[in-house]
């Protein structure tokens, strides 16, 4: 069973992705990245790339991790505020009540892209 899966497929990336939102906006330490960002947009861009990376049916075809976070570069992005989504994208899994091992394997997944999201 694919780590998709294991998480609730659709009905629980459609909820996660939300609910992750909602903390990350409303997180001082990271709301700033979003004010001129069209949410609804980044939530289905976000939902797809969760989605491919846990195995599940879609395929991601939006900017690469590198471009995709350039102009958030230019705002002050850091292994700070990389290390802040990692804890709401856990905090949203486990509140869903997902199993611990579940939320460490996407925790890895999120970890892997982290030197190209800050342009390493």
């Amino acid at each position: 069973m694919s780590l998709y899966e294991r998480l609730g497929g659709a009905p629980a990336f459609q909820a996660a992705t939300d609910t992750f939102y909602r903390r990350m906006l409303s997180d001082e330490r990271v709301s700033r990245f979003f004010d001129d960002v069209d949410m609804d947009g980044q939530i289905a861009k976000q939902r797809a790339f969760l989605t491919f990376v846990t195995g599940g049916p879609a395929e991601y075809t939006g900017k690469d991790m590198r471009e995709a976070h350039a102009s958030l570069l230019e705002k002050g992005l850091s292994d700070e505020h990389v290390d802040i989504v990692v804890e709401h994208l856990g905090g949203t899994l486990a509140d869903m009540g997902a199993a611990k091992e579940d939320i460490l394997e996407v925790a890895a997944l999120a970890e892997s892209v982290r030197a190209d999201v800050l342009g390493r």
